[in-house]
């Protein structure tokens, strides 16, 4: 980061804030304006909302991603991103929202070194899970990734989108 850039994010002490006001702490530390959203899908039968729970502040590392696109996104994520947690194939439902606490890294599970993971923990459950049924009927959420590339398992998330599913999940 450029010495001036650095000096006024000083300055203003700007921070990261998440929908709910939360400061969050950015990439370089804690100093950065712009929060960006995911989702992440996993099938609970390999890996489930309550296993992330349990593996408390530490977290887990969010490996065996092998699609490229996917991939992009795993690199574009910070250090306190937000991402909603998706429960695919068995209930198709968001459950919770993790927490990126390490930026993207070469997966340990990848033989080709191709590939890379991020480690998430997990920060909230939502109060009602919101499946993809509902979101689905909600035409405001028509454009969402998970409408539209509902195959793809690590997806950008829109502000507006991210609180338009936290209302509906009863955690905004």
């Amino acid at each position: 980061m450029p010495a001036l850039v650095a000096g006024i994010h000083v300055l203003f002490n700007w921070r990261r804030k998440d929908v709910d006001g939360r400061d969050r702490p950015g990439h370089d530390g804690g100093m950065v304006d712009v929060m960006n959203y995911w989702l992440v899908k996993s099938e609970p039968s390999s890996w489930s909302w309550d296993q992330q729970v349990a593996k408390g502040a530490k977290g887990e590392a969010w490996t065996g991603v092998r699609n490229f696109t996917a991939r992009q996104n795993l690199v574009k994520m910070k250090k306190g991103d937000l991402a909603f947690f998706y429960h695919s194939n068995e209930g198709k439902d968001i459950v919770g929202i993790a927490e990126v606490i390490k930026e993207a890294y070469p997966d340990p599970t990848d033989k080709t070194g191709k590939f890379v993971c991020v480690d998430i923990k997990a920060d909230k459950p939502l109060k009602t899970p919101v499946t993809m049924a509902a979101i689905k009927a909600d035409k405001r959420l028509a454009d969402m990734a998970l409408v539209k590339y509902s195959r793809l398992s690590v997806q950008p998330v829109t502000a507006e989108e991210w609180k338009m599913v936290c209302k509906m999940g009863g955690v905004l």
